[in-house]
């Protein structure tokens, strides 16, 4: 309803500014017959502003036609963040070098580039920003950016002071194909220490608006968003600079609002132990966005009057740094960003959610296509590169590892622990788990019992190294032999003893268990599984055999993490080194078949595949919910000349045939604790049908 009211009522304030909050409409009020002035509440201007802009983006791509047909990148996106040499108060030299750049980096394809700061103008410029001829050079600047982008593939944000009604602002421009898709201004104008900005320029209104460049007006404000229409989760937001450093930045709400990626234009200047907190800064941000955050910052050409300028960019993922330049050497540095990784990773994450504010959604199409990598993907994603990173991990792993073992056996009630020890990897760390447990509880370690149960498999390696790691290790060992008892079984259910089939070797596997658990029953110990996470996702474990546990150490340790904890505790513990490193050479097997002069003749990478080629699948398969075709892609780039991709491919499926067909395992797991980013407990990690057919996912890689 329109309401009109007399001028006089204006000396009343509060009665019209109650009127007006009231009202859902504008009040017009009149002098002498004309309408003058119209008054009206926030809730309805904001209303209305919305609107606007709702149908200003309609009509803005009304006309355009997107492709309905995604991107096939694997998620990837090929970014760069460059620091141009600044002409200090010469936007048009400055665009030349932009121009440059952008010309020599268009051979490696990125579909974003970013730089830094007023790099049109100058971040340095101080009050010569209030001059009309620095303000039209940087506005022709823009014009002729825009007109040089329309050759190039890529969305480019570049930094330049604005007008803005009676104000000046610091805004990132967002260039792509010969237009200007949006202006972002900052919103934390810094004026403490070494800044003094507020001189300058204006903080970012609270509303989104439009802004006049060249005589053209473009959306204005920090609620707006550029999504790509070809790939529907690159979507862009950004801030500027000390935007970053505040307790609640933009980017936060931009990423409650779907942004995938935060461009952050940055003229950050160079101090002592900066870099080191500024690189932490926008790690950690990525990480607590679950984006990519690229950070292109100010260099050479700076004023360096009172500070100097380091050129520090920066490009996270998620928390981890793929790309960071050096400083002071206005490097341009590009790598690629993996926007599956990020989208499913929010997706998982139901505490991740989003908002319904009124952002603007900018549209452009920008075909993508599978780049070349440049990034690293690690052939051993379990494991830790660092050499002293990696030894505190491993030691921080057996810890935890006997801090669940400890739990347990408190709570059993059981004074004793019994660990089936074969001589090989697995249960050589279920034992070094058992000692470290007994450690912290203060208990004597001769009440751990390593139980040896050779068959007709068994090696005279394994059983001299088990015999040698029980004796290092102080632990009570014991022997059965169980030929005897397996040929009876063979008998009783009339199964021929050269018979090398699945019953054969199962028969032996569930007989140690039957063993083990029934000679802790006797002694008042608690059985230990040994099971790692390979071979629990592989299926290689017999079902009611070394599957089944009282509670088992290893179920979240991957084959290639086992190894590597081993040599560490090894390197730790002279007593036991010389056996733990034979251990790690020795052939990984069952030993569920016969000897060959007392040799081992069965190798389980022969059959099931390379275990680090399988942790490698597990790992982008369960922790990333990756396809078959991008794990092939990842595996074909890590592991170039050690692998062809035929090999790659056929063992990849084994492994995706195997997982699907013995989940049934997995849903019964015993207990046994987490320690990293991927576990299949199917009380936590794990919920899936036992029943579920992976032929599909197998019939891509054809």
């Amino acid at each position: 309803m329109i309401k009109i009211k007399p001028i006089t009522e204006l000396r009343d304030t509060n009665k019209i500014s109650e009127e007006a909050h009231r009202n859902d409409g504008p009040i017009f009020i009149t002098k002498n017959g004309y309408n003058d002035l119209v008054i009206m509440s926030d809730e309805y201007y904001h209303k209305q502003v919305s609107t606007l802009f709702k149908e200003h983006k309609k009509k803005r791509y009304e006309n355009i036609s997107f492709s309905s047909t995604p991107s096939h990148c694997h998620g990837f996106v090929k970014v760069a963040c460059a620091t141009p040499n600044v002409s200090l108060c010469d936007p048009k030299e400055n665009l030349k070098e932009i121009e440059r750049i952008i010309e020599e980096i268009s051979s490696e394809k990125p579909k974003i580039i970013v730089f830094p700061e007023l790099s049109l103008s100058g971040y340095s410029c101080r009050d010569i920003f209030f001059q009309n001829a620095l303000y039209e050079e940087v506005e022709k600047s823009i014009e002729k950016l825009c007109t040089f982008s329309k050759k190039i593939d890529s969305l480019i944000f570049v930094g330049a002071p604005l007008r803005h009604g009676s104000a000046l602002y610091n805004t990132a421009i967002a260039v792509f194909k010969g237009d200007i898709l949006g202006v972002i201004p900052k919103t934390a104008i810094p004026n403490h220490g070494e800044f003094y900005e507020l001189r300058q320029f204006e903080s970012a209104p609270s509303e989104n608006d439009e802004i006049s460049i060249n005589g053209k007006y473009y959306p204005f404000g920090t609620k707006i968003l550029f999504r790509n229409a070809s790939y529907q989760d690159m979507i862009v937001g950004v801030e500027i600079c000390e935007d970053l450093w505040i307790p609640n930045p933009p980017s936060t709400d931009a990423a409650l609002n779907g942004a995938t990626i935060i461009v952050n234009l940055s003229a950050s200047n160079e101090l002592v132990g900066k870099k080191d907190y500024r690189r932490s800064l926008v790690s950690s941000t990525s990480a607590r966005l679950v984006s990519a955050y690229l950070y292109a910052c100010a260099g050479n050409g700076e004023s360096t009057t009172d500070v100097v300028f380091g050129g520090h960019n920066l490009i996270s993922e998620n928390g981890n740094i793929l790309k960071e330049s050096e400083l002071f050497s206005n490097e341009t540095i590009v790598s690629e960003i993996d926007l599956e990784k990020l989208s499913n990773e929010r997706r998982k994450t139901n505490t991740f959610k989003s908002k319904s504010h009124e952002y603007l959604i900018v549209d452009f199409e920008l075909p993508l296509e599978i780049p070349k990598l440049t990034r690293l993907v690690e052939k051993n994603p379990f494991l830790v590169n660092s050499t002293s990173e990696a030894e505190e991990r491993y030691r921080l792993i057996v810890k935890m590892q006997a801090m669940g073992l400890k739990k347990r056996l408190e709570a059993s009630k059981n004074k004793k622990a019994i660990v089936g020890l074969s001589g090989g990897l697995d249960s050589t760390l279920a034992l070094l788990v058992a000692v470290e447990a007994f450690k912290i509880m203060d208990r004597p370690l001769s009440d751990i019992i390593a139980m040896s149960l050779p068959a007709f498999g068994t090696s005279k390696r394994t059983r001299s190294n088990a015999i040698s790691l029980a004796k290092e290790l102080e632990v009570t060992y014991e022997e059965i032999n169980i030929e005897k008892s397996i040929k009876q079984h063979f008998e009783d259910i009339s199964l021929d003893k050269d018979d090398y089939s699945t019953t054969y070797e199962n028969a032996q596997a569930r007989e140690r268990t039957q063993v083990l658990m029934d000679y802790g029953n006797k002694i008042g110990a608690l059985m230990i599984g040994t099971s790692d996470l390979s071979e629990l996702c592989l299926g290689w474990t017999t079902y009611g055999g070394d599957h089944m546990s009282m509670y088992g150490v290893n179920a979240s340790v991957p084959k290639t993490l086992v190894k590597e904890i081993i040599r560490q505790y090894a390197k730790d513990n002279v007593k036991c080194r010389n056996t733990l490193f034979d251990i790690l050479d020795t052939p990984i097997s069952p030993e569920l078949l016969p000897t060959e002069e007392g040799k081992i003749v069965q190798k389980t990478e022969e059959i099931i595949g390379p275990y680090e080629l399988n942790d490698f699948f597990i790992y982008y398969f369960l922790r990333h919910n990756f396809s078959p075709k991008k794990i092939l892609f990842l595996a074909k780039y890590a592991y170039e000349g050690i692998y062809d991709e035929e090999t790659i491919r056929q063992w990849l499926k084994k492994f995706i045939s195997r997982f699907f067909n013995n989940q049934f395992k997995r849903s019964c797991l015993p207990d046994g604790i987490k320690i990293g980013s991927v576990g299949i407990s199917p009380r936590g990690d794990l919920r899936m049908p036992s029943d579920a057919s992976g032929q599909s996912l197998i019939d891509t890689l054809d």
